[in-house]
């Protein structure tokens, strides 16, 4: 993953116009959540990657166009899912609160 910016990750050397980015930041109340894992599933609820959050919550995938669900699992928290939809040329940017 890119080193975390003022807000959200950085995109130095993304060529987002060939790209369908999802990213955000995992927070529970105002604080980032590190070691959180966030899952990617497909629009039929298939799973089809996953990614540790950063030091700082912050997690990226590059997905194909479409619908997507963010299933992410935290220490003492119930998981989350966040629908979210991905297009190339564009970044999903995305606040999971757990």
């Amino acid at each position: 993953m890119c080193g975390a910016t003022e807000g959200g990750l950085s995109l130095d050397g993304v060529n987002v116009a060939k790209e369908a980015v999802i990213q955000g930041q995992v927070l529970r109340g105002a604080e980032p959540v590190p070691n959180a894992y966030v899952r990617l599933l497909d629009g039929s609820g298939e799973f089809t990657a996953e990614v540790p959050t950063s030091a700082t919550g912050h997690f990226r995938f590059f997905a194909g166009d479409g619908e997507w669900t963010l299933r992410t699992l935290a220490p003492k928290a119930d998981p989350v899912d966040t629908r979210v939809v991905a297009a190339t040329g564009s970044v999903a940017e995305v606040a999971v609160a757990i």
